[in-house]
């Protein structure tokens, strides 16, 4: 069932909305010492994502460091290449 939409927001696409963390409060967060290996001089959007859900973005650094970094049959290379890959034809920055 779809909603009619109403006089006040007639022509308006509905979308999703989920409030992200800025950028001052992302790199608040960022732990001081070395630069990550992913620090390309702009924020990526799954940072901002991973705060926005904490229950849920805390699961997520370790499932990445298994995909990226545990042994198998891909390099590091290849499974970088695989991710921007997939990133790209999702319309994602990488």
């Amino acid at each position: 069932m779809t909603e009619e939409p109403s006089a006040a927001n007639a022509g308006e696409e509905r979308q999703a909305w989920v409030e992200l963390p800025t950028e001052e409060e992302i790199r608040a967060s960022m732990p001081g010492g070395a630069p990550s290996a992913y620090d390309f001089g702009f924020l990526m959007g799954m940072p901002r994502l991973r705060m926005a859900h904490p229950r849920i973005g805390a699961l997520f650094g370790p499932l990445f460091r298994e995909i990226m970094f545990a042994p198998g049959a891909l390099s590091r290379g290849e499974r970088e290449m695989v991710a921007g890959v997939a990133a790209t034809a999702q319309d994602c920055f990488y």
